[in-house]
């Protein structure tokens, strides 16, 4: 594989391709999504389904799956965890697509927009709490307070953002602490639950779990880029929700921070008085200046970093896998 930092064409190798090391693990985790995605109550199934329909990339399983191996090997526990990570992640994206008022996720409805905000809330906390009860079933509490924390993290993180809502002042440092607790924080727990429940010694578990963190790092850089930038038939999921809910992200802070004072006031009027509803009209801005080279650059160097934490893994299928979706994260283009 190429690690080339300044490489950006599109992806060459697909998630399945990188998955192939755990295609079989991942298929049980899959199994067990589908009755976790389940309730005694028939009026409630189309909704918890559609639930289940929203699942996407499978990444956070899939670096509990890869971590694990990596480390020495997979056991059914790991196949419990990588589905209460899972659970997680999708209760977070349906509780986002409230925060953000998106129509379209998958390629398909969201939740709220099917049926509202207060069934997306109680159906985002029925995964968690869903979540929970796995977690709570090892023998030890790691794995239930590993899980408890990073969901704390990501909570916290949220709420910075919500707080920070048309706050053009907002530093890059401040944005990296947001989005290291909203996207980083269950990644890294991912890898850590990952090769702590392999048998990994504590530098292989700190090492995984810092690349965890830069990965997820880079991630959110990427969809925050692919927000601006992207396309909404690609993507498959509502775009500019930034924008229209005046979220600082780091291509923007690039923007407004290129600009003499004089343009800094102007955009950030229109940003504050909401002219956002097409992503087109902050084109020139960002012609301007480098802000879309220059946060794709930092989500390199996130990826180089992530995979730095790598180094001393022995070689293998699942560590070179956990190399290729640090490629995978930066060249995706949804």
């Amino acid at each position: 594989m190429s690690h080339a930092a300044n490489d950006l064409s599109p992806v060459s190798e697909t998630l399945e391709t990188i998955y192939q090391p755990i295609c079989h693990e991942l298929d049980q985790v899959e199994e067990s999504l589908r009755e976790e995605f389940t309730t005694a109550h028939e009026a409630l199934e189309s909704l918890v389904q559609h639930g289940y329909r929203l699942g996407g990339k499978r990444l956070r399983p899939a670096l509990v799956l890869l971590s694990a191996k990596a480390c020495g090997g997979l056991t059914e526990d790991h196949i419990k965890l990588a589905t209460a990570v899972e659970l997680i992640h999708t209760a977070t994206l349906i509780h986002d697509d409230v925060l953000d008022e998106a129509e379209i996720r998958r390629h398909q409805d969201t939740v709220n927009a099917r049926w509202g905000n207060e069934a997306s809330i109680l159906l985002g906390d029925y995964l968690l709490a869903r979540a929970l009860c796995l977690a709570s079933s090892f023998e030890t509490v790691t794995a239930c307070r590993v899980i408890a924390e990073a969901s704390r993290v990501v909570c916290e993180g949220e709420l910075c953002q919500v707080v920070n809502r048309g706050n053009y002042d907002l530093s890059e440092d401040d944005y990296y602490s947001i989005i290291s607790g909203k996207t980083a924080a269950l990644c890294s727990c991912c890898c850590q639950l990952g090769a702590h429940y392999a048998g990994a010694d504590t530098a292989t578990e700190a090492a995984l779990y810092e690349y965890g963190q830069d990965l997820g790092i880079a991630f959110q850089i990427v969809d925050d880029l692919l927000d601006l930038s992207g396309q909404e038939e690609r993507t498959g999921k509502s775009l500019g929700t930034d924008l229209v809910k005046q979220k600082p992200t780091l291509p923007l802070i690039r923007v407004l921070n290129q600009l003499d004072e004089t343009e800094r006031k102007e955009l950030t009027q229109k940003l504050a008085e909401g002219e956002t509803g097409d992503r087109a009209f902050l084109k020139p801005w960002l012609e301007q200046t480098d802000a879309l080279e220059y946060a794709r650059h930092e989500a390199v160097k996130r990826t180089q970093l992530a995979v730095e934490r790598l180094e001393n893994l022995p070689s293998s299928d699942a560590a070179d896998a956990l190399r290729n979706l640090a490629d995978f994260v930066i060249r995706r283009r949804h």
